[in-house]
């Protein structure tokens, strides 16, 4: 059933902090009727009176046939490092993003968010993080959104079950569906990570 919501700019978008400094969950209100709902996907306005100025530059959708197709840990290094929203435009998935900061308090921590059609819900995943999902429904659609150009050159990835980190992918002993690329992923104790933390001060 479709919430119905009072229309107005303050109450447009519902935005969570997680336990990774920068990464947030956001969840657009959805307004609906009878015909079915309309929502903001990303609103610069809005966001900006929230503080979250990004200027996102490319949209990717992404689809995925089989439950638990696995991509990631991925990022892309500077001058071409990018922040992402992404969302689920179709069935569902298990999104995550890590750590990957020198100096950071949070350094190889994860955070993992279930994004679905039904519920959603965005995933605010700043540069100096690995990304990665793994599908929950078949035929499943990613959508999201990246504050810089895809640049092959400057490609990095970081192994999904890596021990050091220990994601839990809810996989349930089922074997992930995998690219060549993501299988042959370093581990991170092989990573010398482009991306350093800076403390905010208070």
């Amino acid at each position: 059933m479709l919430e119905k919501w009072a229309k107005n700019w303050e109450e447009a978008v519902q935005i969570e902090d997680t336990r990774l400094s920068g990464v947030k969950i956001l969840t657009p209100r959805r307004f609906g009727d009878a015909r079915g709902f309309f929502c903001e996907s990303w609103n610069r306005q809005t966001m900006a009176a929230h503080g979250l100025t990004y200027d996102f530059v490319q949209d990717n959708h992404s689809f995925s046939t089989q439950v638990g197709t696995l991509r990631g840990l991925h990022f892309q290094a500077p001058p071409h490092a990018q922040d992402k929203l992404v969302r689920c435009g179709r069935g569902r998935l298990f999104d995550v993003a890590v750590d990957i900061r020198k100096g950071s308090p949070s350094y190889g921590r994860w955070i993992g968010v279930e994004l679905s059609f039904e519920n959603g819900r965005q995933l605010l995943v700043p540069a100096g993080f690995l990304h990665g999902f793994v599908t929950r429904e078949p035929e499943t659609e990613i959508i999201y959104k990246c504050t810089d150009l895809y640049a092959p050159q400057t490609e990095g990835a970081v192994r999904f079950d890596d021990p050091e980190i220990g994601i839990d992918w809810g996989l349930e002993g089922r074997e992930p569906v995998l690219s060549e690329k993501d299988a042959a992923a370093p581990g991170l104790k092989d990573l010398d990570s482009p991306f350093t933390w800076e403390a905010r001060a208070p």
